[in-house]
């Protein structure tokens, strides 16, 4: 049997279709190699979203040439679409598919006919991701991701039911909701009825004509329409919250515009079913700085709406992305940073340091802010995240916790390790049989930056 090597860059979508690419391959008869054996087919996702992920990319595909000689290397992702002749110099590099909505046909090309719709398992996780859209069209100045993944490619509602089902009954007991951008789930199959090709995205088969081994081999199969072309994340949800089974639902990152009244009564109404927690970017506090990273939201309505989640829902964990020193951020828009994320009172705030992409309209600007003065601000946004978060952990003691539990502390035996469902990593005794399962925890303490809990139950809780 040949042997298989994936390695994944970046985001949770990535890491879906990767698994997705995987399940496909081991139709064929692909297989994990042993321990030291080398591999005939290495596949790598790879991520561009910022020159560290390039980096990355092109380090791990060097290494696999060198660790496995003579293997076909075959690269996908946003940095192989965005840099395809750069990736085909590596090392080792065989192909290199510059659009994903290709992976089908690529896939005819190797002898597979009958391409997944979904997958079937994740891997050793405990969680599982499922990818329900692709695409983005925001033009905001810092991001690259648009130009890579530019097509809004969103699945038909049963596509998503029957995955979800088939991995709870799998035993996974979170199913975490993944896009490019989440919450235009739905807008382009309410424009027109489209073909489904899975979780792979719009069919790029049929744009390649009727005589493509892809459309061929792909396209065999019926389409599959929605019954409701008004499709939103709202309604997906209500749907899924209804699959039997003993589990829970995570939203992924989403816009706070797009966290909808709609949305928030499918969550309020199951909180044991879909989590209250919610990702969602603010980047900047300052209008100034918003009007130049060209989002859609100003500091205030980002700020009223995060009001209207934290009223809908009970305590929800709300975390977010913040750049500091984007280009001609003053110490006031800074200032005006920290003020609006302890407005917020986020549990989680993921800090990043401006760092300018090719082709990007922020990679033109002048008005740099220097290195040191980013350190600072970094560094001073992430002290008052570790607050924050202390804060909002400490809110939560003496309450019954859902967690998912996910491994073991390798320095406290006896000790599992898992996430709540308001996304707080929590601490608690008991067996490793608990792996996997939801339990339900007290909590009882804040230390080593988890909330220290006792097991209440561990019965089904959904």
């Amino acid at each position: 049997m040949p042997t298989l090597k994936t390695f994944t860059l970046g985001c949770k979508v990535n890491q879906y279709e990767t698994e997705l690419v995987r399940q496909a391959l081991a139709r064929l008869g692909y297989r994990e190699p042993a321990p030291g054996e080398p591999a005939d087919l290495c596949v790598v996702n790879t991520c561009t979203v910022t020159a560290e992920a390039d980096r990355k990319s092109r380090k791990r595909i060097r290494r696999l040439a060198c660790q496995n000689p003579g293997a076909r290397i075959v690269v996908m992702g946003c940095y192989a679409t965005r840099r395809a002749s750069e990736v085909a110099a590596l090392p080792g590099v065989s192909e290199v598919l510059t659009d994903k909505r290709a992976l089908p046909e690529w896939l005819a090309g190797l002898g597979l006919c009958e391409i997944p719709s979904g997958i079937t398992s994740f891997g050793p996780r405990h969680r599982a991701y499922v990818k329900i859209q692709d695409g983005c069209q925001m033009e905001c100045a810092y991001c690259i991701i648009p130009q890579t993944r530019p097509v809004l490619a969103s699945r038909p509602i049963d596509e998503v039911v029957e995955e979800v089902r088939g991995l709870v009954d799998a035993g996974y007991r979170e199913i975490v909701l993944t896009g490019i951008h989440l919450g235009h789930y739905g807008i382009d199959l309410e424009r027109a009825p489209e073909p489904t090709m899975g979780c792979l995205g719009h069919s790029a088969a049929v744009a390649q004509g009727p005589d493509s081994p892809g459309h061929r081999c792909a396209m065999a199969r019926a389409p599959v329409e929605t019954e409701d072309y008004s499709t939103n994340l709202a309604r997906l949800l209500r749907r899924l919250v209804a699959v039997e089974g003993s589990f829970r639902l995570r939203i992924s990152s989403i816009e706070a515009a797009e966290v909808t009244a709609e949305l928030l009564d499918v969550m309020a109404e199951h909180p044991r079913r879909v989590c209250p927690h919610l990702h969602v970017s603010m980047q900047s506090g300052s209008d100034a700085v918003l009007r130049r990273m060209r989002r859609r939201q100003t500091s205030d309505e980002f700020l009223k709406q995060c009001q209207r989640i934290k009223q809908r829902l009970d305590r929800p964990g709300l975390t977010t992305d913040v750049i500091v020193g984007f280009p001609g951020e003053t110490d006031a828009d800074f200032e005006a940073t920290c003020r609006a994320v302890e407005t917020v009172g986020f549990s989680k705030i993921h800090v990043f340091r401006f760092s300018p992409r090719p082709g990007t309209a922020a990679a033109q600007m002048t008005d740099t802010v220097t290195s040191e003065i980013q350190r600072q601000r970094a560094a001073r946004l992430t002290q008052i995240e570790q607050n924050l978060r202390t804060s909002y952990f400490e809110s939560l003691l003496g309450e019954e916790l859902s967690v998912l539990v996910e491994s073991t502390d390798a320095d406290r035996p006896g000790t599992l390790l898992g996430t709540s469902a308001r996304y707080v990593p929590v601490a608690l005794p008991g067996l490793p049989q608990l792996l996997g399962h939801l339990v339900r925890a007290r909590a009882l303490a804040v230390a080593a930056g988890r909330v220290q809990s006792a097991l209440a139950s561990a019965e089904a809780i959904c």
